[in-house]
């Protein structure tokens, strides 16, 4: 039997809520749209690059946004001692590219666990928090909380456009 991406119950944005809640749940809503845009399709279909020339996947899309969680939430807000998700000294963009050989099985337990890991961190910081970001030039940009949530917000949305393209190539599904 041919293993394919699992269903998901795609939890729904809020209508009304505090700051904390809004920011949650729109962050939660595009985090299940990518889950829901990968569903159902098989290992070879997440890893097909299908709106030329783009080089752009389903399975690297999860596997940017796993690290991406981890970088923001974990390595700069928090501060967390934890290794870049799919490090490459040869290619920076190795999350996006070294899909050929990944186990997409593999990818979406290690996003899913991220995605937890990113909101059990920053559900223990304030949206106040604010850390240091350092740039290349030496200097640092100071953030917050509250910037990290609508930068991934933006962040997921962006892709999650990616995302719509991809699968409607693949196997005309189209929605939101």
């Amino acid at each position: 039997m041919t293993w394919r991406a699992p269903e998901i119950d795609r939890s729904h944005e809020p209508y009304v809520g505090d700051e904390r809640t809004m920011l949650e749940g729109w962050l939660d809503y595009h985090r299940d749209t990518l889950l829901h845009k990968c569903a159902g399709l098989t290992a070879e279909q997440l890893r097909t690059a299908s709106v030329e020339p783009s080089t752009l996947t389903l399975l690297g899309l999860v596997r940017h946004l796993a690290g991406v969680e981890r970088w923001w939430f974990r390595i700069r807000a928090a501060g967390e001692d934890v290794p870049v998700l799919y490090d490459d000294d040869e290619d920076e963009d190795a999350d996006l590219n070294a899909v050929a050989d990944a186990d997409p099985e593999e990818t979406l337990a290690t996003f899913r666990a991220e995605v937890e890991a990113a909101r059990k961190t920053a559900a223990g910081l304030s949206l106040d928090h604010t850390f240091r970001r350092p740039r290349r030039d030496g200097t640092a940009d100071e953030m917050n909380v509250r910037w990290v949530y609508v930068h991934m917000i933006e962040e997921y949305a962006r892709h999650n456009g990616h995302a719509d393209l991809i699968r409607e190539r693949i196997d005309g599904v189209t929605g939101d």
